[in-house]
């Protein structure tokens, strides 16, 4: 038996080299961070206080350091919720981040925003959404900060779906990874009171004015400003590099995204665990708990 199970490890080696090679086999044997979270039900009444979850489920560093964006992506929004109102805000990023949605559904299936309006509103807005959701999952590729200027715009790889509303005018572009990225979307960047835990500032992201930047076009910048969608998103750092964030649209929470910089996350995890990591935003009068790994 002994030799019949080294022979079919023997024979599956090659395959079992060829899969650890890729990313996304190695995130399946990596270790999953040790985070708690509170009970909650669905109604509002039967949702923990973020203050008190805070309190009493600290967050090691060096868990935070373990998570990723396949980790995010798993969580429910619940979970999500009370993650992000743990973070700080961390430094304003700046340059290039790939980007993912997170999407949220409530109970009955529908889109949260539809299922807290509810009615003929609710269809309407539940629309606007999927048009949102559709936009972004086939166009968006994350987002380019420009620090120093206190500017934002969204990375678009495929414009094959906006180039007949667009027209042919010359759209900046940059390279990221070997690939080219047209940039629109312009958005203001600046901290801010977040919509969803008011203890601590975030880095907002602001589309409402959005006319006012360098380089905006009409169409289709409109969509996502006081015009059109009126996004304002809203981030906070997870470790160096990645940012968990939250979309809203007319203040009405539509989705989440996570925001990742893979050269950033490897240089700044030695400040990140020595508490060196700068906070360009008010940190809040409840100081934010972290406790070393047990």
């Amino acid at each position: 038996m002994r030799i019949h199970k080294i022979s079919v490890l023997l024979l599956l080696a090659p395959l079992l080299l060829t899969l650890t090679a890729c990313d996304k086999v190695k995130s399946l044997f990596a270790a999953k961070p040790q985070i708690s979270y509170a009970a909650a039900g669905e109604a509002y009444a039967e949702k923990p206080d973020l203050a008190q979850v805070e309190y009493q489920y600290p967050i090691a560093l060096t868990e935070l350091t373990k998570v990723t964006p396949a980790y995010l992506a798993s969580l429910n929004q619940e979970q999500l919720d009370q993650l992000y109102a743990r973070l700080s805000a961390g430094p304003i990023p700046n340059g290039p981040f790939e980007g993912a949605v997170v999407f949220y559904k409530g109970s009955s299936g529908r889109l949260r925003v539809a299922e807290i309006v509810g009615g003929l509103k609710g269809l309407a807005l539940e629309f606007k959404a999927k048009k949102a959701e559709i936009m972004a999952e086939t166009l968006w590729k994350g987002k380019v900060f420009y620090r120093d200027q206190r500017v934002l715009r969204n990375r678009i790889e495929d414009l094959a779906v906006l180039r007949p509303i667009i027209g042919t005018g010359a759209i900046a572009k940059i390279d990221v990874d070997g690939k080219d990225a047209w940039l629109l979307f312009p958005a203001k960047l600046y901290c801010g009171q977040s919509l969803l835990d008011s203890r601590r500032e975030s880095v907002i992201i602001d589309y409402a004015y959005s006319d006012e930047l360098p380089g905006y076009r009409e169409v289709p910048d409109f969509l996502a400003g006081r015009n059109g969608l009126k996004i304002r998103d809203e981030i906070r750092m997870v470790r160096p590099g990645l940012y968990l964030g939250r979309a809203y649209m007319d203040h009405v929470f539509l989705l989440n995204f996570v925001l990742y910089n893979k050269s950033l996350a490897a240089l700044g995890e030695a400040d990140f665990l020595a508490g060196k990591v700068k906070e360009d935003c008010w940190p809040g009068t409840q100081p934010r708990i972290t406790t070393a790994a047990k």
